[in-house]
């Protein structure tokens, strides 16, 4: 374990924050950068070089906050090992796990809690963590599979509630593999009011619908071909003071790698959000 970590080192060069050029630095103190991905960890598959990807897929985007779901404790020691310039919340420490990055010239963290779902069969809960701005930012893997819609959707009020209920001058952002089929949100008689789905705001773009795509993602080896929008961002603006605002989306992680194997059986999101003029200093500059 410890010589692949080296290894890493060697092989996966992330920027630091000193590399960046001065147009760079003025465009991320007006823009909040995130990534949401489940990364898959439970498949055992060529994790070597599928962690090299992932690393080299964070070093590339350097962003504000990742949102990680299906983390294991090997893939956990690795990205904690490399990616010091970070602050790392774990959702658990057994089986697999969500995760929160938070980049540490850029994010000041403040506190973080752990919501337990009472009725998961699978050790699924919300994870929160509550920065500088003032923002609430949370992540979540709902429960699985077709069979267990129900709970998922119980989960799901769960975190629409947490959302509803953070204090009123927060801007909450969750992000999450949610395995959410359509019809799903309007059995709940869709969203909440005051509640956005990040992607429904940017006005629906086709090339970042699907993010769990058989037709192309063949890791898993099914032989149907299943395209669903699993992985969703919500938005819930903060009442007074700061507005936050998506400005795009973009999936990542769609190239295979030297394996023939991708980098996860999801694709990455990767969401740019902006902020308005009174709010640039919501991130440290």
């Amino acid at each position: 374990m410890t010589s692949n970590v080296h290894m890493l080192n060697k092989l996966v060069h992330v920027r630091s924050f000193t590399e960046q050029s001065a147009d760079e630095q003025k465009t991320q103190s007006s823009h909040l950068t995130l990534i949401c991905w489940n990364i898959d960890g439970l498949d055992p598959d060529n994790v070597f070089e599928r962690a090299k990807g992932l690393l080299s897929h964070l070093g590339k985007y350097r962003a504000d906050v990742v949102l990680l779901q299906e983390l294991v404790p090997v893939s956990w020691k690795i990205l904690k090992n490399i990616m010091k310039d970070y602050q790392f919340l774990q959702g658990s420490e057994d089986g697999y796990f969500t995760g929160i990055l938070l980049r540490k010239d850029r994010v000041q963290f403040l506190q973080s809690n752990i919501v337990k779902y009472p009725t998961t069969e699978m050790g699924r809960n919300l994870l929160i963590a509550h920065v500088g701005h003032p923002l609430c930012i949370m992540t979540s893997h709902l429960e699985s599979c077709k069979a267990s819609s129900q709970e998922r959707l119980n989960q799901l009020r769960r975190v629409w509630k947490w959302m509803k209920e953070a204090p009123q001058d927060h801007t909450v952002i969750f992000g999450g593999d949610t395995n959410l089929r359509d019809w799903e949100v309007k059995k709940l008689g869709g969203l909440p009011d005051g509640i956005s789905d990040v992607w429904l705001m940017l006005g629906e773009p086709e090339e970042s619908r699907y993010t769990w795509d058989t037709s192309i993602n063949d890791n898993n080896e099914i032989p149907n071909s299943i395209r669903l929008r699993f992985d969703r961002l919500f938005l819930r603006a903060a009442a007074e003071g700061a507005k936050l605002q998506p400005e795009s989306m973009t999936l990542i992680g769609l190239e295979k790698l030297k394996c023939d194997y991708f980098i996860s059986d999801h694709w990455g999101i990767l969401c740019t959000f902006i902020f308005g003029a009174s709010e640039e200093q919501c991130v440290t500059d």
